[in-house]
């Protein structure tokens, strides 16, 4: 097959959407199949394996400048219709997602988009709620214009289904084994974050509104106030808008910055407890993350963190927003060495079940069947008219 594949960004490890859709052209390309790549935001120091990668005219996005409008051009158009893919696959519906789309239904290529981030539930926390029902009407002409739709896990599907969204389908995450491993863990740089002797809760992704930051401060000034101020070390990792706020409210915390490579799972697996209360999310491919590396997780009841805690039992959850109950939750890992170990191991026994080749290998099927039943409907169509 030749896909042709559509993402909002193609930066390396930037949030756990591209990471992602990195595996998923690895896959691809590990199973013989030829993927050109569309984004606006590409990594400008890497050279993507010898694949194929077009950077696309952008301008940052307002509020949101990591990330940018793009334009679909008529130089687009020529290097898609240069390239013929077989099948089109879109990661972020938005202006270019939507062009692509209609140049794949004008072309009878079969199209799939995977829902990877719920773009509507961030508007609440920019004052702009009154946008959500329309954004909502979008997103169902979108989706059901697509021949499949990916969802992440059943929570997400059923959401989907809600608004009248057809043909959709699972499509879950997985974690690399090899890269996140609790045997990554490091004394020297506990030692570094002044851990010595203490307990390490861990955050780890974007510093904005949507992921809840707030739950966070406001967990880390209950440990501060209390009893536990000396027990634990809040490590933040990651970078955001929010950042300066967030480093002025908690003093005492660890900022490592944006890690990549080598650097992220040696701070998740120098943890202990990761925390996450995001409702945002619709599969949270930190948790994952965190469960590989042995930190067990305390996060939201709505979302799709709570999936993977449901699922692996490696983790508690805590009513979405109640920071007496986050609070809590961490606590009685900390207090309960038992319930510790226990959600600790079953954590690291679901990461194992969690391969990238399992999860990727449906979508590359999926999408076989999907390309072979449009070259028969073009060959029946083909011989109808020669017939006729």
């Amino acid at each position: 097959m030749k896909i042709a594949l559509y993402s909002g960004t193609y930066v390396r490890d930037k949030d756990g959407a591209v990471k992602s859709i990195y595996q998923l052209v690895a896959s691809f390309r590990k199973n013989g199949h030829e993927v050109a790549v569309w984004s606006p935001d590409v990594s400008s120091g890497d050279d993507h394996d010898g694949l194929r990668v077009y950077r696309m005219p952008s301008v940052p996005i307002p509020l949101y400048p990591d990330y940018k409008l793009g334009f679909f051009t008529d130089e687009t158009r020529l290097q898609l219709e240069s390239f013929a893919p077989d099948m089109v696959h879109i990661s972020t519906p938005d202006i270019i997602g939507r062009a692509f789309l209609l140049h794949a239904r004008k072309k009878n290529i079969p199209v799939a988009s995977a829902f990877h981030t719920d773009f509507p539930s961030y508007f609440s926390y920019y004052r702009l709620g009154f946008a959500v029902k329309q954004a909502w009407k979008y997103l169902t002409w979108f989706y059901n214009n697509c021949d499949v739709v990916l969802a992440p896990n059943e929570g997400v599907r059923s959401k989907l289904a809600g608004y009248a969204i057809h043909n959709i389908e699972i499509w879950s995450r997985g974690v690399d084994r090899e890269l996140f491993h609790p045997l990554r863990r490091s004394e020297k740089l506990r030692a570094a974050w002044n851990a010595a002797g203490r307990s390490v809760i861990v955050y780890a992704g974007r510093f904005v509104l949507y992921k809840d930051i707030d739950v966070v401060m406001r967990v880390y000034d209950r440990f501060m106030e209390g009893q536990y101020a000396d027990r634990v070390r809040f490590v933040m990792i990651g970078s955001g808008p929010e950042e300066e706020a967030m480093r002025r409210r908690m003093p005492e915390a660890i900022f490592t910055g944006y890690l990549t490579g080598e650097e992220l799972p040696e701070a998740y697996a120098s943890g202990d407890i990761f925390l996450f209360p995001s409702t945002t999310e619709a599969f949270c491919n930190v948790a994952l993350e965190a469960l590989a590396s042995g930190l067990p997780v305390v996060v939201s009841d709505v979302g799709g963190c709570r999936d993977i805690a449901d699922r692996s039992r490696g983790g508690v959850v805590a009513p979405q927003g109640r920071v007496c109950d986050f609070y809590a939750r961490c606590v009685e890992l900390l207090d309960d060495s038992l319930i510790y170990r226990e959600m600790r191991a079953c954590g690291l026994a679901y990461a194992e079940t969690q391969s990238w080749s399992s999860v990727n290998g449906f979508v590359i099927g999926r999408y076989q069947e999907l390309v072979e039943r449009s070259k028969s409907r073009s060959e029946d169509g083909v011989l109808r008219v020669a017939e006729g």
